[in-house]
């Protein structure tokens, strides 16, 4: 490259190589797991500019083709390598995370409660000031977060194109609009009755009225645009970024996904008790706080079987495709719903869910390919458990429902939290914008359907990850040798 009088992708290459390694000497060195994982991610993407500026030089003609070859082999393996341990840590650390924020929330509920019954106003009126804050900034933030998730999700899935991966995601989005319209259907069916005699109106339960306190002041946040023209973009941009091969359009919406990710892990998520203590606090004020919590028992049981249901209805269906017994693929499959449980993380759960997929006839390639990606687009027993506490929420409130609302909703709602699964409680957190903008929930309706959410997250993941090994059987039929 001397020679050739090139000095500028050289002294970016070398910038970026070197960093590599000091990086990862850092990490050695870090105070703490987060730390390390921040340096080794940071090693990551630094392998990753690297080879890009390889690919740059080959493409210049300053190198050979066998100096690239051996370069670019090297800086792959060890980008594959980085991203196996950033992944590994990320997700054992996301699971201790969710696994907090639950008993955080429970005791901001039973808090909230009693502080309902005790606080004084103008104290309560401090509490009802940070959450009006706290809901403005969350208004603000959810189109964001929709195009950061998303946009990137369809860039990253069109990427491998191909017959098996466009069956894959159409299966996996049928069975969650599937499993949407079982849960809506169910919840129509039990919940006028599960519920009656507990129904409050919303501006109640919002805790807006009556004996609730006010807040001191109030700050405007209105959002860049709406929800529907997050979707809208993100979906451009992610088939955009897919289809032409953008790779500066595809590396700064990865750089703005992990600032949604970073504002959801550091200011989001550490903030979310101290919000659901305000709502059950005004709750409690108002004198609805009982019906919500009765309500919050119920269907809790309801969606528990209906998880069982599910799992049932979708091996028998994978076991006609695939001419196998559904119990007994099912029953194999279990080890991979028990990790789940435990591990609350579809992605830590991969190598239980591979093994346990190919116990079940798939053949190790299909199923390589089908699981890893199911992990990230399969969502159907978090679009249960999503559509059933928004169904239940709005006939304890009293709010109009109807079969096409949900059906729109559901359909929406199986693309938005594509790529939820990298964030504790990201299913969630994506839904909210469509929450509002399609079924008309308030603020604080947000946050019953975040407290409740999260309550049964793990179950919700468990039935993901079980469901993967169901699509793994179909597509392994499809594509028979």
């Amino acid at each position: 490259m001397e020679d050739m009088k090139e000095y500028i992708l050289s002294r970016q290459i070398v910038r970026s190589g070197t960093s590599i390694g000091a990086n990862i000497a850092e990490a050695m060195c870090g105070c703490s797991e987060k730390d390390f994982l921040n340096k080794a991610y940071i090693s990551f993407k630094e392998c990753g500019e690297t080879i890009y500026w390889l690919e740059l030089l080959k493409e210049g003609e300053y190198i050979s083709r066998d100096q690239f070859d051996s370069l670019h082999a090297d800086a792959i393996e060890l980008h594959k390598m980085l991203s196996s341990i950033t992944k590994t840590l990320r997700e054992k650390l996301n699971s201790r995370l969710l696994t907090e924020m639950i008993l955080r929330i429970a005791i901001a509920m039973a808090l909230g409660v009693g502080a309902g019954f005790v606080l004084p106003e103008w104290a309560a009126s401090v509490f009802s000031t940070f959450n009006g804050l706290f809901s403005g900034f969350l208004g603000f933030i959810i189109p964001l977060l929709i195009v950061g998730f998303v946009a990137p999700a369809i860039a990253e899935v069109g990427r491998g194109a191909g017959r098996m991966l466009a069956v894959t995601a159409l299966l996996a989005y049928l069975m969650t609009f599937a499993s949407g319209l079982l849960s809506f259907f169910t919840g129509a069916w039990i919940f006028p009755e599960l519920i009656a005699g507990g129904s409050v109106s919303a501006a109640t339960v919002a805790a807006s009225g009556g004996m609730s306190p006010e807040p001191y002041f109030t700050v405007e946040m209105p959002p860049l645009f709406g929800v529907m023209t997050a979707l809208m973009l993100a979906f451009v941009m992610g088939l955009g970024m897919a289809f032409c091969g953008s790779v500066a359009l595809r590396r700064g919406f990865g750089e703005f996904r992990d600032i949604i990710t970073r504002t959801i892990m550091t200011v989001i998520i550490p903030l979310l008790p101290l919000y659901i203590f305000g709502i059950f606090m005004e709750m409690t004020m108002a004198g609805q706080v009982g019906p919500v919590l009765r309500t919050f028992v119920s269907i809790i049981g309801v969606i528990f079987v209906m998880h069982v249901v599910l799992l049932v209805v979708q091996f028998c269906v994978a076991g006609a495709v695939a001419g196998k017994n559904p119990l007994k693929m099912l029953r194999l499959m279990l080890p991979a719903y028990f990790t789940a449980l435990g591990t609350q993380s579809s992605a830590a759960t991969i190598p239980v869910t591979l093994r346990r997929s190919e116990a079940t006839g798939v053949r190790p390639a299909v199923a390589g390919f089908v699981i890893p990606l199911c992990a990230t687009i399969h969502m159907s027993g978090s679009t249960l458990k999503i559509v059933a506490c928004a169904l239940a929420l709005m006939i304890m409130q009293g709010m109009p429902w109807s079969v096409p609302m949900f059906a729109g909703f559901i359909a929406m709602l199986g693309i938005t939290i594509v790529a939820a699964p990298g964030v504790p409680g990201g299913a969630i957190m994506a839904s909210l914008g469509l929450l509002s903008s399609m079924l008309g929930f308030s603020e604080a309706d947000n946050g019953l359907m975040i407290a409740l959410y999260i309550a049964m997250d793990s179950f919700g993941t468990a039935c993901n990850v079980t469901g993967d090994g169901a699509i793994a059987l179909i597509v392994n039929r499809i594509f028979r040798e």
